[in-house]
C-alpha cells in the first residue's frame, strides 16, 4: 500500500491511496473461510460447500468491505501523522469506470485544509465595553416595586389611578397572549391609561401599540414578542382584566430590611439601596460582558483575514446532513454557516497561542459556584461544603451536564482574556441607554 499526495493550492489537496493485492487478500480469505464454516446450503453439509460456490456468492460484498475497512484506516493513520489540518471530510473522487475485477486499487480523496493565519487581540478597533450604572430612577423604582410585593394586597371593584391590573394582552393576528400585571402609569400618553380608569374585572380594553410605552422595547416584555417583532408594530390589541388590586406599601424599617437581606445586614434607606445598586449592576455586568464577547468575536471575523476552501466545502455540505442537498443549496448553507466556521478556526488558533485549557478543577470550581448560586435564590445562603460537593459530583457525573458547564468555562477563560488582550473603550450607561446602544437605537 502507498499513499501519496498532490498539494493542488494552499487550501486544496488531492491523497491517492493505492491498494495491492497483498493488502488485502489474506484478510478476504479468512473471511470466506468464516463463510465456508458457517455457510447453510442446500444440497451441502455444513462447512462442505465448496469455495468456488462461496467466492462467487459472497466474494464480491467481502472484498469490498475489506478493501474499505483498509482504505478507511489507512487514510486516518496518514492524516494524523502528517498532522493535516483539514476542514469538514475528506472527499472521495468517483470512478465511473472503476475496475473490482483488477487486483491492485487505487482510490484519490480531495482535501479541504484549514488556512494558516494569524490573530492580533491588540490591534485598534472600535470595540466599546459599557459599564451599566443602576441611576436614581431604576432605585426608586424597585424600592417601590419592593414594597408593593411585601405589602398588603387589596381587592377593589373598579380600576383608579395607580392600581394594580391584572389581565391579558391578545392580539389572534400576530399571535399575542401575554399575561401581565401593571399600573396605568406605564403607559406614554393619558389616554390610554384613562381607558382604564373605572373598568373592572371582565372587561376588555383595545389600546394602540403605536406609542403604547414611551420606549418600544417594552412591548418586549409586556407582549412577549421579540425585538424585531415590536419596532414599527401598529396594531389593536385587547386587554381582558382579570384583578384589580391595590397595594399598601410596606413600611421601609427594620423588620422589612431583615426580610430582604438578612437580619441586620441592611439597617437604613441609604444602605437599602446601596444593595439594591450592587446587586443590579452585578446581573447588568454579565449582560454587558455577553455584549463585549460578542462584539469582540465580530471584531475578529471581519478583520482576521484569510481564505476558506470555499468549492471544497460547497461540495462537502450537498453530502454532510441527513438529506442530499442540491449546488445552490450547498452553497446557500455555506453562506449561512461560513462566519460561524471563521470564528471556530480563529478560536481554535486562539487557544492553541494562549494555552487555554479547562482542568477537571475549573470545571468543580465553576460548578460549585453555580450551585451556590442557585442555592441562594431558594434561601439557602450558607450551604455545607459537603452538601454542595455532593451536589456538584452528580452533576458532573451526567455528559451533557459536564459539556454544557466546559463551554461555560471555556467562555468565560476567553472573556477574561479578551478582557487583558483587546483594546477596548468602557463607556458608562443606564440599562435604557444599553438597551438602545445593543440594538443600535
Amino acid at each position: 500500500m502507498n499513499i501519496t499526495r498532490e498539494q493542488v493550492d494552499a487550501l486544496n489537496a488531492v491523497v491517492t491511496v493505492a491498494i495491492t493485492k497483498d493488502d488485502y487478500k489474506q484478510k478476504v480469505d479468512k473471511v470466506l473461510e468464516n463463510y465456508r464454516k458457517t455457510a447453510s446450503i442446500p444440497g451441502f453439509r455444513k462447512g462442505a460447500v465448496p469455495m468456488s460456490l462461496i467466492h462467487k456468492q459472497y466474494g464480491r460484498a467481502v472484498l469490498l468491505e475489506e478493501v474499505n475497512k483498509i482504505l478507511q484506516a489507512s487514510l486516518n493513520d496518514y492524516l494524523a501523522k502528517e498532522k493535516l489540518d483539514i476542514l469538514g471530510n475528506p472527499l472521495p473522487k468517483i470512478t465511473e469506470d472503476f475496475d473490482w475485477d483488477a487486483d491492485d486499487y487505487s482510490f484519490e480523496f480531495e482535501l479541504g485544509l484549514a488556512p494558516q493565519f494569524s490573530v492580533d487581540l491588540s490591534a485598534k478597533n472600535k470595540i466599546v465595553k459599557y459599564k451599566i450604572v443602576a441611576d436614581d430612577a431604576m432605585l426608586d423604582e424597585q424600592i417601590e416595586r419592593i414594597q408593593k410585593q411585601y405589602g398588603k394586597l387589596i381587592s377593589k371593584e373598579k380600576i383608579e389611578e395607580g392600581d394594580d391590573i391584572s389581565g391579558t394582552f391578545t392580539n389572534e393576528e400576530k399571535g399575542i397572549d401575554s399575561t401581565v400585571n401593571f399600573t396605568t402609569a406605564i403607559f406614554k400618553d393619558k389616554k390610554t391609561a384613562k381607558k382604564f380608569i373605572g373598568k373592572k374585572a371582565g372587561d376588555v380594553v383595545t389600546v394602540s401599540t403605536k406609542g403604547l410605552f414611551d420606549d418600544d422595547h417594552k412591548l418586549m416584555d409586556f407582549l412577549k414578542l421579540g425585538h424585531d417583532d415590536v419596532h414599527g408594530l401598529d396594531v389593536e390589541i385587547d386587554f381582558l382584566i382579570d384583578e384589580v388590586n391595590t397595594s399598601e406599601k410596606a413600611e421601609l424599617n427594620q423588620e422589612l430590611f431583615d426580610k430582604l437581606f438578612g437580619e441586620g445586614v441592611v439597617t437604613s434607606l441609604e444602605q437599602l439601596k446601596e444593595k439594591i445598586k450592587e446587586d443590579a449592576e452585578l446581573q447588568f455586568a454579565t449582560q454587558s460582558d455577553q455584549k463585549f464577547l460578542n462584539d469582540v468575536t465580530e471584531s475578529l471575523i471581519e478583520n482576521t483575514k484569510f481564505d476558506l476552501p470555499e468549492a471544497f466545502l460547497t461540495k462537502w455540505l450537498q453530502s454532510a446532513g441527513q438529506a442530499p442537498l442540491s449546488i445552490e443549496e450547498a452553497e446557500a448553507e455555506f453562506k449561512k454557516s461560513e462566519n460561524g466556521l471563521r470564528y471556530q478556526l480563529i478560536e481554535s488558533k486562539v487557544l492553541v497561542e494562549n494555552n487555554l485549557q479547562i482542568t477537571f478543577e475549573d470545571l468543580k470550581a465553576y460548578t460549585s459556584e453555580v450551585i451556590r448560586k442557585q442555592m441562594a435564590q431558594f434561601g439557602q445562603m450558607n450551604p455545607t461544603d459537603a452538601d454542595v460537593d455532593g451536589i456538584v459530583a452528580r452533576v458532573l457525573s451526567n455528559k451533557d451536564e459536564v459539556k454544557r458547564l466546559s463551554e461555560q468555562v471555556m467562555s468565560e477563560k476567553m472573556l477574561n482574556l479578551f478582557k487583558e488582550k483587546v483594546k477596548f473603550k468602557e463607556k458608562e450607561v443606564t440599562y435604557q441607554d444599553f438597551i438602545k446602544e445593543m440594538y443600535g437605537e
